[in-house]
């Protein structure tokens, strides 16, 4: 698959999530081979204010094609952002249009910005012409179930020089209730030449093989189903291989557990980096047994040497 002039391994990408897609995430991620990261939701105002959280948020990986995603309602804030990342060292820019989060919504970004057309194509034009990078849209069906208008916003969206489009299966008003619709993203598909990507409730084989049946899409996005898992994008990759058996060893769960930690102290520092953590060894317990014990001494834990040591007596 190609993304502009772009060449990408794979069709397989990780989704933008806010407090979960951070460096020391993507960098633990990029070990199973996905054609493409994304960064997690960036501010454009915070940034281009140079707020010092938000630039340690843009902080380029290693190797591979590196994306981040900008959201905002100002057209000239989001492409003076985009210049940034780019100078940072982004290969490619992807613009917000699907985040359902109230606070977002509120201040007339993320999906909000699906109820007004004429807005979201300025916002897309201003930052496609800030930069000499492609640039990509990720968007949901429509505001609710009255107003799904994204095969004609992607239309808008190619024309204006889009180079691919991710749609997650929902509208605003639905958040992350009920269940993705992959058959909607095929009317997407439709309506433009460029590549369409299928996101939301892909967890396995099983549901990725469905979701491109479906959408016909190009390829697949995976957020939620990544938690704890993610290797996941080598069990998909590799169930392709004849004979592959899927099942993750546990002493290597257990290593990528502890890389991730390590990333994540080295990154934020050891106190943030430990509250960071938590939510992730939340989703690597997750079913396991004595999981409830496990996460109420992490909870309560601050000492990084001690948290390594739960983590090895567990895993």
């Amino acid at each position: 698959m190609f993304i502009g002039n772009l060449k990408l391994k794979n069709s397989l990408f990780l989704a933008p999530m806010s407090g979960v897609s951070d460096y020391p995430y993507r960098e633990i991620v990029k070990k199973f081979k996905p054609g493409l990261v994304f960064s997690e939701m960036i501010a454009s105002r915070a940034l281009i204010e140079k707020n010092l959280k938000t630039l340690k948020m843009i902080k380029k990986d290693s190797n591979d094609l590196y994306a981040i995603q900008i959201a905002g309602c100002d057209p000239k804030v989001m492409g003076e952002a985009a210049k940034m990342c780019e100078d940072f060292g982004a290969d490619i820019i992807d613009i917000n249009m699907g985040c359902p989060v109230k606070k977002v919504v509120n201040g007339y970004a993320g999906s909000a910005l699906m109820k007004n057309e004429l807005l979201a194509l300025s916002i897309i034009e201003s930052v496609v012409n800030s930069v000499d990078i492609p640039v990509t849209l990720k968007m949901r069906k429509g505001w609710d179930d009255k107003s799904l208008n994204a095969p004609k916003l992607a239309k808008m969206a190619e024309s204006a020089g889009i180079k691919l489009i991710t749609i997650h299966g929902r509208t605003r008003c639905q958040m992350f209730r009920g269940k993705s619709d992959w058959k909607f993203i095929k009317n997407v598909k439709k309506a433009v030449k460029i590549p369409v990507i299928v996101n939301g409730d892909i967890t396995n084989m099983s549901d990725l093989k469905m979701a491109l049946s479906l959408s016909c899409a190009d390829g697949v996005m995976i957020g939620r189903g990544s938690y704890g898992r993610p290797w996941i994008f080598e069990e998909i990759s590799k169930s392709f291989t004849k004979n592959y058996k899927s099942k993750i060893l546990t002493s290597f769960k257990k290593d990528i557990i502890l890389e991730h930690f390590s990333n994540s102290l080295n990154h934020y520092g050891e106190e943030v980096g430990i509250k960071s953590f938590r939510k992730h060894l939340g989703w690597y317990s997750k079913s396991l047994e004595n999981s409830n014990e496990f996460r109420c001494k992490i909870n309560n834990c601050l000492d990084k040497s001690q948290i390594n040591s739960l983590i090895k007596g567990f895993f």
